[in-house]
Parts: structure tokens; sequence; C-alpha cells
């Protein structure tokens, strides 16, 4: 497989700056003088920065003290840019790595212009996913607590009539997903967006990733074209430009990072093993690390629920989330990973955009990701808001080249994360015996599925924790169980 042409731009511009900076060392003294007080004008600047308050940025008292309230002590760099300009009615593209506070730079600006200018249907956020859609909403009503904003989220996998129902109390923000959007605009009698005065593109580039043009040619079709336009993503790609032409009006593009950064919290690794020892390393890092909490990246959904249920043998509290589950049932594992009532989240890239839980610890790449830039969205999920956070990413003989664009991406070698094979090897016989027991579950599952497909009821993956038929039937699950506290012991 080749490198993306996007990867090839970003290691050309490495190497145009590596150029620039050896021309410099060659220039004179007067001219490193220069540099230097320019280092000193940039770092005055960064100070005023950060003595900005939420005031400063010319957001009215009760926003101010919302974010207050959220612990939201000092603006970030995105908001410090982008709120300002958006107070003053500019269509803004803002670019951040993940984490920096994007969802805050587009929601204060639309609460402000929503209290100078009250109306229903007043705002129109399009998400990527739907976990993400249920964070925005949230934000937005904490922001909007002290002036009684109304949101309303319209997203797949929900019942359509009680989302109709709550479009026609005309809430003043709508969050959508694009295809249940459409679904809506197509069949609910009545319901337009003729009035929308600002709309919002979140995660843009994951949005056209996910094939959604054709979903978003029709929504911007019947948007009105006097309207406020944000568009905000991690990274920017060729099909996020095509949008930007198509709907937005003289743009300002406020770019706070234009390296595809990780924070500097986060410590990196990799490990490299053999494909069919992948399960016993994940089982002996998870044991090493335990205490902590995890987010685990798997590439498929029936991948999640075999590791899940792997894990749930040696008496782990792990739980799945993926898109074949109902979406009360994925807000449910996401609300039990938030409660700390599980500590180990298993996923596909479903959770890996925007999604913003504090006490993440660790997250580890079990499965490489197939485009780099979603590597940066998933250890984007841990050292979040200035916290520390550890990534690790297994690499097999099968994912080298996926795993060398990565560092491309990141222009750096990550270090390898160590490990004692004689230590790992240990755990193979329990190990093995645990992927017995989660591959006849795993069996139960699709039987129990294809039961409720005859009977004419949903069709949807469990989320593996009342799956314990195998276990009971093999009376495997206490012997594995005991035999994982005999080895902790050890």
């Amino acid at each position: 497989m080749s490198t993306t042409s996007e990867d090839e731009e970003n290691i050309v511009s490495d190497e145009k700056e590596s150029n620039k900076e050896e021309s410099l060392k060659d220039g004179s003294e007067n001219q490193g003088q220069e540099n230097s007080e320019s280092d000193d004008d940039e770092c005055n600047q960064e100070q005023n920065n950060k003595s900005l308050t939420w005031k400063d940025l010319g957001l009215n008292e009760t926003l101010c003290k919302a974010c207050e309230e959220l612990k939201w002590e000092t603006p970030s760099r995105i908001q410090k840019e982008s709120i300002p300009l958006a107070l003053q009615g500019k269509d803004i593209i803002g670019l951040a790595e993940t984490g920096s506070g994007k969802t805050g730079a587009f929601a204060l600006p639309i609460l402000e212009a929503l209290l100078d200018n009250p109306q229903r249907f007043f705002a129109l956020i399009l998400t990527p996913t739907r976990e993400l859609a249920f964070q925005i909403s949230e934000q937005f009503e904490a922001l909007g607590s002290g002036i009684g904003v109304k949101c309303c989220v319209i997203v797949g996998g929900m019942d359509m009539v009680s989302q109709s129902l709550q479009l026609g109390k005309k809430p003043h923000i709508i969050i959508a997903t694009p295809g249940r959007l459409v679904d809506h605009l197509e069949n609910l009698k009545g319901f337009n967006l003729k009035a929308i005065k600002y709309l919002v593109m979140d995660e843009a580039d994951r949005i056209l990733n996910m094939d959604f043009e054709v979903e978003l040619d029709k929504i911007l079709k019947v948007l009105p074209k006097e309207r406020r336009t944000f568009l905000f993503s991690a990274t920017m790609t060729k099909k996020v430009k095509k949008l930007q032409r198509a709907s937005l009006k003289d743009p300002v593009k406020i770019e706070v990072s234009n390296k595809y950064q990780t924070v500097e919290q986060l410590l990196q690794y990799y490990i490299f093993i053999p494909v069919k020892y992948k399960d016993v390393y994940l089982v002996h890092i998870l044991n090493e690390l335990a205490g902590n909490s995890f987010m685990i990246f798997c590439s498929t959904c029936n991948n999640t629920v075999r590791t899940a249920l792997m894990l749930r043998a040696l008496g782990m509290a792990a739980i799945p989330l993926h898109g074949q589950m109902s979406q009360n049932k994925r807000l449910a594992a996401l609300n039990k990973f938030k409660s700390k009532n599980r500590s180990i989240l298993i996923s596909t890239d479903v959770a890996s955009r925007g999604l913003d839980i504090p006490h993440v610890d660790v997250v580890l790449n079990f499965d490489i990701p197939t485009h780099s830039k979603d590597y940066i969205h998933r250890v984007g999920r841990t050292a979040r808001a200035g916290r520390a956070g550890k990534a690790i990413t297994f690499v097999t003989q099968y994912d080298v080249e996926l795993y060398q664009r990565i560092e491309h991406l990141l222009g750096k070698q990550l270090p390898l994360y160590k490990c004692e094979e004689d230590e790992v090897m240990a755990l193979q016989e329990r190990v093995n015996e645990a992927q017995r027991t989660a591959k006849l579950e795993l069996k139960d599952i699709e039987e129990s599925k294809g039961k409720r497909f005859k009977k004419g009821g949903a069709a949807d993956a469990d989320d593996s924790e009342q799956f314990i038929g195998a276990r009971k039937r093999l009376k495997v699950g206490g012997n594995v169980k005991k035999s994982w506290k005999r080895a902790k012991k050890k």
C-alpha cells in the first residue's frame, strides 16, 4: 500500500521546514538577534492571551457565569481566536487538535446571538456520530442553562415518532446526524429549516469520509442562504475544502495547529508482536496497568464483542461499544464507562471522535487504524484538558506499513513499550481458555439474533453482559476466574 497524497504533503512540508532551519543557522548574528526579538514578542502575545477572560471575548455575563460553573477557567486558543470573529458575524473554518475546546468555540457565539434574537429553530449542528451529537447537546444545555435553551437530538437508531414530537415542540438548537435529518425532512409534514440562522458542521472531515455527501447536498439546498456557517475539524482534507466552497461566504480560517499534533502530556508507545499472541499481550498490559481506566480500539464490531467476552471470562469489567448495537444500548454502555462502573471500554471508531471522558488513563490501539489521521483522534481520548495519559499501539507483522504512516504523520518515532516475554507467555493457557469461552458465547449471540429475526424482532448485537449461557453450560467461567486470580497472586 502506498502512502496517501496528504501524508506525502506533510512529509514535503516537514522537509521544507528542516531546510529553512538549516538556512537560518547559516545566517548572520544580526538575523539571530532579530529572531530572538520576534520570539520575545510572540511570548508576550501568548502571555496577553493567557490573561484574556470570557468577558474580554465579548460574551454576556450569563454565559461567562455558565463557563465558570463548568470550570472552564480561561478560553482555549481556538476559543480566543474564533469567538470574537464569530460575534462579528463572520463565517469560520476552525482547525484545531482534538480536545482543544471546539464545541465551546461554536456553542458560545450561537448562544450569544440567540440571546439577542430569540427564536425557535435557531441553529443546526451536524455531526458524524450519534454519541458526539448527544455530547454536544449536553454542552449546549449546560452553557445555556441560565437562558432556558431547548435542544433536540436527531440521530439514527432511535424512535422517529418521539423525535417528530420533539421537533414539533420547536427547539432552539437541532443537533443531528445527516442521514436521520434527511429522513425527517422528507417524511415529516410541516418540518423545514427555513428559519435556521446558524449551521455548524462539527468534525467535517469525518462527515464526508462517512459518505454523507448526498445527504449534505439535500440539507444545504433547504437551508436559507442568509445564514452564518461554522466548519470545525481537527484535520483539513480536499473534501473539506470542497465543502467550504459550497457552503461558506468569505470565511475566516483559524488554524491553531497546522501539523497533526498530539498533546505533550500524552506518552505514546508501540509494541511489536506476532498476530497470534495479540490477546495474550492485551491481557498482560491490562493486568500490568490495573487500576487505570482503558479505552481499547478494534477495527470491527465482531472483534469488539469477542474481545469483551474474552476479558469478561477473565473477570475483567469490560464493555463493548459499536455501530451494530441499538442506540439505547450504545448510550447505556457509554454511561456505564463514564460513571466508572466499568473500567474497560472496547470500541470501534464510533467512539474515536470528539467524546470527552476525562477519566480515560490509557488508550490501546488493539487494531491499528487504516487511516493514519484516525490515530490522532483515537489517542486524543486521553490526556485531555492538561491531564496526563498513555497510548499503546499494537503492531503485528501485517501492520508495519500502516504504523510507518502514523510515524510520518506525527513526524517522530515512538518508543517501544517494554514487556517481559516470559511473564506474558505465562498467561497463554488461561487466555486460550477464555478465548474458547468467548467463541462459544459469540456463537450463542449469533443464534439468539437469528431467532429474533425469525420472530420479527429487532436484530441487535447485545452489549454481551447478558450472555453467559456458554459459560454456565461448560462450567468453564468459574475455572477461568479462579486460575486468573491465582495468576494475579503470583
